[in-house]
């Protein structure tokens, strides 16, 4: 049975005159184009499709070890600071914040590198896998570093910060560090997001320059293969934790606790070295502000 046929027996009377007189407009359609009449111009591509694709591929290190500059006098915030990191720019151009400035690179220690891979219409940076060698010294290592900036310092300032990460629990260990600027210990000071030990809990981690650590961690398992959307807000008494825009847990702080230190921002571990609490997984969008 032909195709027309087999419409007329589907569509009934009225739907086959309907069909007939679809298909005999097509005809004249392809009439007038085999005729040489022009192709009716088309309007101009959308912006998205005329800009091209940021290259993904292996990001290239820029060394080894941090390189930690002399403290000296440690400055803090002037004024409001808004940085964002979306890692859309490529392979082929350096990595620094939506409005400019404040480049991070990538460092690491036995074979250790980072990855922009495709994540919605822009990129996300891969970490190495989680490493199951006996001795963790061996294991490769990588995180983005920046260079010591005391203008990222907030003091006792409202501080926010936080990133996009997709883990699965094979990515999980003791330590798994998003992003942070300092440390906990030694009276440095800090400010962190992590993804902790074997429950995937995130967790917003401040310390002033006394030996109290302040965390806010909730029951919550993150590291189920799908992105949340983390952030870490610390108001004058208060450290607070969002997963995908919803409070999940909070801690009160005392409002005087000020972090301030010469350590740089750092994405995916607290360094390079051995011990370096790694991240496995892909991070993206990661932001802070301090008000």
């Amino acid at each position: 049975m032909s195709d027309t046929r087999r419409m007329v027996g589907f569509l009934g009377p009225l739907g086959a005159l309907t069909a007939a007189v679809v298909l005999g407009a097509g005809m004249l359609g392809a009439a007038h184009l085999a005729g040489g009449e022009p192709a009716p111009r088309l309007g101009p591509l959308p912006a998205y499709a005329r800009v091209p694709k940021p290259s993904a591929g292996v990001l290239t290190n820029s060394g080894a070890f941090s390189l930690h500059a002399d403290p000296g006098r440690i400055g803090m915030a002037a004024g409001p600071v808004a940085l964002r990191y979306t890692f859309d720019g490529g392979v082929d151009k350096p990595i620094t914040s939506a409005n400019g400035g404040h480049e991070l690179r990538p460092l690491g220690q036995n074979g250790g590198t980072l990855s922009l891979v495709p994540q919605g219409l822009g990129l996300a940076v891969e970490y190495p896998r989680r490493c199951t060698l006996i001795r963790e010294r061996d294991c490769p290592r990588a995180i983005l570093e920046g260079d010591r900036d005391d203008s990222l310092n907030p003091g006792p300032r409202p501080l926010s910060y936080g990133a996009s990460v997709l883990m699965t629990h094979d990515d999980l260990s003791d330590g798994a560090n998003v992003v942070q600027k300092g440390y906990s210990v030694g009276g440095i000071s800090q400010f962190k997001l992590q993804v902790d030990h074997e429950l995937g809990h995130p967790s917003c981690v401040i310390a002033g320059q006394r030996a109290r650590i302040y965390r806010a961690e909730p029951d919550l398992d993150v590291a189920d293969g799908t992105w949340h959307d983390l952030a870490c807000t610390r108001t004058p008494n208060r450290l607070a934790i969002s997963v995908d825009g919803v409070e999940r847990a909070s801690v009160l702080i005392p409002p005087a606790l000020s972090i301030a230190n010469s350590e740089p921002l750092r994405v995916g571990g607290k360094g390079a070295n051995k011990g370096n609490d790694q991240f496995a997984g892909l991070i993206d969008n990661v932001f802070m502000t301090i008000s």
